[in-house]
C-alpha cells in the first residue's frame, strides 16, 4: 500500500507562523502535525509515503524521512490549483493496481475506525456535521455506500462530511478521472477538485463504502489549533514535577525545557528548547526554543525563537518575533 499526503497548502489564517514554517510542521500536543498523522495510520501495511509538497516545502519531506522509517518520495506541486491537481502529480508513482491512502496533510483523524475497517473495499471517511456546506458531502444509498459527491454545496444532499481520508484497492479509475477533469478543465470554485474525480468514477460503477469517523480535529486556525491541543492533550498529556514549579495536566513538556518559577497548564504543549521563567501559562502552545519570562499568559500560540516579556495578555505570535511589555 502507498499513502499519498498533500502538504503544498499555504496555511495562511495560521499566519504568522506559517510565514516560515511549513504548516504541517507546527507543533500542537507535543508535536507536528504531520508526525500525529503519521501515528494515526502507522498500524496499516504502508510502504511508501509520497507527499505533495509546494514551493519552499522541502521540510516537510525532510521531517517525515527522518521521523518515519519507511520509503519516503515527494513531489512538487508548482501551482496550488486544488486536491484534485495534487493527487494527479503523483501519478508517474503509482501503479494502476497499487492500493492507496490518500489523507490530508493539515487535519489530524484518529486512525482506529481506519485501522479496524476491511482493507478489501474502497473507502470514504466521513463525519456528521453541523454545517456540510463549508466541505465535501456525500450522500449514501440504502446499504451505506455512497452514491454521489459534492464539494461545500449550497444544498447539501447529507449532513455527512469528507474528512480528508480516502483508500482505493486499486487506482486505474481513479487516475483516469483525475485525468478526465484536468483535460477537459472541469474545476469547482477555481480549482482541480477530487470530488469532481470521484463523481465521474461514481458514473462509472465505484461503489465505494463510508467510514463514519469519531476523531477529526481541525488544525486550520489558531482557535482550532488551540482547541485540538486541548483534546490531544487530554488522551495523551502526561504529569511532570519540576522543582520550584507547578505543572498542572494535562501538559507536555519536552525533555530540554528549561522552567523555573513558574506555573504550566492545563493544556500547555511545549516545545524542544523552551525557556519559561517567573510565568504562569495555560492554555497555550509554545515552540522551539521560545522565551516566555515574567508574564501571565493564556489562549496563546508562540513561534519558535519568539520572545514574550511582561504582564497579562494574550498572543499569536510568529517565529522570530520579539514582544516586551512594561
Amino acid at each position: 500500500m502507498k499513502a499519498v499526503i498533500p502538504v503544498a497548502g499555504l496555511g495562511t489564517r495560521l499566519r504568522p507562523h506559517t510565514f516560515t514554517v511549513p504548516k504541517p510542521l507546527l507543533h500542537v500536543a507535543g508535536k507536528p502535525i504531520i508526525a500525529h498523522i503519521i501515528d494515526n495510520i502507522s498500524g496499516l501495511p504502508i510502504e511508501e509515503i509520497i507527499l505533495v509538497y509546494g514551493e519552499n516545502g522541502e521540510s516537510v519531506v525532510d521531517f517525515v524521512r527522518e521521523y518515519w522509517k519507511g520509503t519516503v518520495k515527494g513531489v512538487l506541486q508548482r501551482e496550488l490549483m486544488g486536491l484534485g491537481h495534487a493527487v494527479y502529480q503523483t501519478k508517474d508513482l503509482i501503479n494502476e493496481k497499487d492500493r492507496l491512502l490518500v489523507i490530508l496533510g493539515d487535519t489530524i483523524i484518529e486512525g482506529e475506525s481506519i485501522k479496524s475497517s476491511s482493507l478489501d473495499r474502497d473507502f470514504i471517511a466521513v463525519k456528521e456535521v453541523d454545517d456540510p456546506r463549508r466541505f465535501g458531502v456525500v450522500e449514501l444509498d440504502e446499504e451505506g455506500y455512497i452514491r454521489g459527491v459534492e464539494e461545500k454545496p449550497d444544498r447539501p444532499k447529507s449532513n455527512l462530511a469528507i474528512v480528508g481520508l480516502y483508500y482505493f484497492t486499486s487506482t486505474g479509475l481513479l487516475f483516469e478521472g483525475l485525468s478526465y477533469i484536468m483535460e477537459r478543465d472541469i474545476k469547482t470554485k477555481g480549482e482541480y477538485q477530487l470530488t469532481d474525480a470521484l463523481a465521474y468514477m461514481l458514473e462509472r460503477g465505484w461503489r465505494p463504502l463510508a467510514v463514519r469517523i469519531e476523531g477529526w480535529y481541525d488544525c486550520g486556525k489558531p482557535e482550532t489549533l488551540l482547541e485540538t491541543n486541548r483534546i490531544l492533550l487530554g488522551k495523551t498529556g502526561s504529569k511532570y514535577e519540576i522543582p520550584g514549579s507547578l505543572i498542572v495536566p494535562p501538559v507536555f513538556i519536552e525533555k530540554d525545557v528549561e522552567i523555573k518559577n513558574s506555573i504550566i497548564g492545563p493544556y500547555v504543549s511545549i516545545a524542544s528548547g523552551a525557556m519559561i521563567s517567573n510565568s504562569i501559562v495555560t492554555d497555550s502552545i509554545i515552540n522551539r526554543e521560545a522565551i516566555v519570562e515574567n508574564i501571565s499568559m493564556t489562549s496563546s500560540i508562540l513561534g519558535q525563537k519568539a520572545q514574550v516579556k511582561g504582564g497579562l495578555r494574550r498572543f499569536n505570535v510568529g517565529d522570530f518575533s520579539k514582544v516586551e511589555l512594561g
